[in-house]
């Protein structure tokens, strides 16, 4: 749950995460799908929002589609759900409401979760290849796997948090070989590890760090 209040317009920044929400605001329900890139939000007045982060993955079951459908995209709620969404202002609302629209266990929604908890806990996993690998599958059927449950790809994934982990050891003063970082990563160059945290986090990491 989340209040502000601002005299004048304030641009938050929005720093993409594996996970669809469902958000309830001025009386209306939005599903919100993955978003592949960084976004700027413009928050002004005096307003409050309530919402759920679903483990990545197990959105699939609600949704009754592939979650890639909905990725960089919002919803109605009443479009998954149908109708009787509440105008939820507290917890215990929103949880009666998930309850009652509890759907079927699905033992792939926990496999995609795992995955990506996997991935998000293990720094040394930079490349799709070799996690398929440890996981005893192919890197298509990996990518189904996502496509289906998570709205982005394992790349996508293992990118967002390997990035991550950057920002945490910029936060924490680490001096940084940027060229060997890339390499590291699984980059073929600076350049393209440039590119693709400027697209994640909306600015360059010499930036970044320079605010370090």
């Amino acid at each position: 749950m989340v209040s502000w209040s601002y005299s004048e317009p304030y641009r938050q920044l929005v720093v993409p995460r594996p996970n669809v929400h469902l958000t309830f605001r001025d009386g209306t329900a939005i599903v919100n799908g993955v978003v592949s890139g960084h976004r700027i939000k413009v928050l002004e007045g005096e307003r409050n929002i309530l919402g759920v982060a679903f483990r990545p993955g197990c959105f699939r079951p609600f949704l009754g589609a592939a979650v890639s459908t909905i990725t960089d995209r919002s919803v109605d709620a009443g479009e998954v759900f149908g109708p009787g969404v509440p105008d939820a202002r507290d917890v215990e609302t929103v949880e009666r409401f998930l309850r009652a629209h509890l759907p079927e266990p699905d033992p792939r929604a926990q496999r995609a979760a795992d995955v990506v908890g996997k991935i998000a806990a293990e720094p040394a996993i930079t490349r799709v290849g070799a996690l398929a690998s440890d996981l005893g599958t192919s890197v298509r059927q990996l990518q189904r796997l996502f496509a289906e449950y998570v709205g982005v790809g394992p790349k996508w994934v293992i990118r967002r948090y390997r990035l991550h982990d950057v920002t945490e050891r910029l936060a924490a003063g680490v001096e940084v070989d940027w060229a060997s970082l890339a390499a590291e990563l699984g980059y073929a160059d600076q350049a393209h590890f440039t590119r693709d945290f400027k697209e994640m986090f909306g600015e360059s990491p010499t930036w970044y760090a320079a605010r370090y």
